[in-house]
């Protein structure tokens, strides 16, 4: 069998094509569907088949478009309860591609919904494991309390996974290779490896869910540390569920004007420098100036779904390009407009004094817009004031403002984002990002 990974770096994502005979396999697709086709025509193959391990939380599937397009059947666990055409695919079912067969194996624990596909030709076999078994790690068990058909707590979750790795995997030999759906970087997990695949008997070595250890110890330590849940999750878990529409239409409904202006909630997406020279008051400064920037997720944990925004960009260039990358997590319906900004009425970010910072540090009020597993494992200010970028907006009116604020992140990506929501919601006060100067106070 022909397996082709595909990667999505700012989500961490991979998907999948199999081929065999001429007949081609997805898993997990991501929301553009175009390099599937392209791989397919290149391929002299003929997509036949989609398959779902679960209802993604972090992205939005181009499943139904796919189905729409060529005629494939979606394939996927019936105890997802899927509202698109589709065939369940559960223990005991399989499925023939070419030379190729396709077996589902029911493996909850993420979710109560989650399968793995087992690829068999020969002597050959890949498991297809989406967010249950990762390169290192699980899948986390709490991203479904509030959302999906099939509800669970993240305890009942957790003693799922152990019960999946301990029993589901026994069968099957060390040489299956293994293909998640994530690798570092996802917030589906939190120790997941660089590695974009394994094999069975190297997780069975070195992945620590694979140990001997008791339920109890398993549970806390996979329930142990998780990362935080961004505000779009389980609005993807239920696009997924129904079916994204068509991206092309989807994107180019959406209104366009250039050197304009806007009110509002307004995400702009131009690098950290360009903004602070001249932006419109009320303006996030959420980056996407590199093709690998995290914009999707820090997007989708600064705005609310359903929250409509306007869009700046850069250029008119880059225009489909952004909002495709807005429509990987659903938000293209909630943007009102996209523009490239006028000359007029642009407000200037302030700039630090780096030298009087070092030389008088009490003199400001120091914001730590980290996750609270980092500023768990350290801080680099003695005084900061922790408050996560994702709760930001709704914790910025407890920061006080008799001082100068310096908003700081490990990078600076972070604290860009950070000081412009606190220049919109703390009016009046001095807010400056110490970007990638944070580097000159690591130890």
């Amino acid at each position: 069998m022909t397996i082709k990974q595909f990667e999505y770096k700012p989500l961490s994502h991979y998907s999948y094509a199999i081929v065999s005979e001429g007949k081609m396999a997805i898993i997990d697709p991501e929301r553009d569907p175009q390099q599937y086709y392209d791989y397919a025509k290149a391929n002299d193959a003929t997509i036949v088949a989609v398959l779902e391990t679960h209802p993604h939380a972090d992205f939005v599937s181009s499943h139904l478009e796919l189905h729409k397009k060529t005629g494939s059947t979606i394939y996927n666990s019936e105890k997802l309860g899927a509202d698109y055409p589709h065939q369940s695919f559960d223990d005991g079912d399989s499925i023939a591609l070419g030379r190729v067969t396709l077996k589902a194996l029911n493996t909850p624990g993420h979710s109560p919904d989650s399968i793995t596909i087992i690829a068999t030709e020969g002597d050959e076999t890949a498991l297809f494991t989406g967010d249950t078994l990762f390169i290192g790690d699980v899948g986390r068990p709490d991203l479904r309390e509030k959302s999906g058909k099939m509800k669970a707590k993240r305890e009942e979750l957790a003693e799922m996974m152990y019960n999946t790795i301990s029993t589901k995997f026994n069968d099957l030999p060390d040489h299956a290779l293994v293909y998640p759906a994530h690798g570092a970087g996802s917030l589906c997990g939190k120790n997941l490896s660089d590695a974009a695949s394994s094999t069975l008997g190297d997780e069975r070595k070195f992945n620590w869910a694979f140990k001997t250890q008791s339920k109890e110890e398993f549970i806390t330590t996979l329930l142990d540390g998780q990362p935080f849940i961004p505000a779009y999750f389980g609005y993807n878990v239920d696009i997924n569920k129904t079916g994204a529409d068509d991206l092309d239409p989807a994107i180019s409904e959406i209104p366009f004007s250039e050197k304009d202006t806007a009110r509002g909630l307004i995400v702009d997406m131009r690098a950290e420098e360009t903004f602070k020279k001249g932006h419109l008051k009320g303006s996030f400064n959420i980056q996407a100036a590199s093709d690998t920037a995290k914009f999707e997720t820090w997007l989708g944990a600064i705005v609310k779904p359903k929250e409509t925004f306007t869009l700046v960009i850069d250029s008119k260039e880059n225009k489909d390009k952004l909002l495709e990358r807005l429509a990987k997590i659903g938000y293209e319906k909630q943007v009102k407009q996209v523009i490239t900004l006028a000359d007029t009425d642009l407000k200037k970010s302030e700039h630090l004094d780096l030298d009087d910072f070092k030389n008088n540090p009490d003199n400001y009020t120091i914001v730590d817009v980290r996750n609270t597993s980092e500023t768990n494992e350290g801080t680099f200010f003695e005084h900061a004031l922790a408050h996560p970028l994702h709760e930001l907006r709704q914790t910025a009116d407890t920061i006080p403002t008799d001082k100068p604020i310096v908003v700081h992140c490990a990078g600076g990506y972070r604290s860009a984002a950070g000081s412009s929501i606190l220049e919109t919601k703390l009016e009046g006060a001095t807010i400056y990002d110490l970007s990638d100067d944070v580097e000159q106070f690591k130890d």
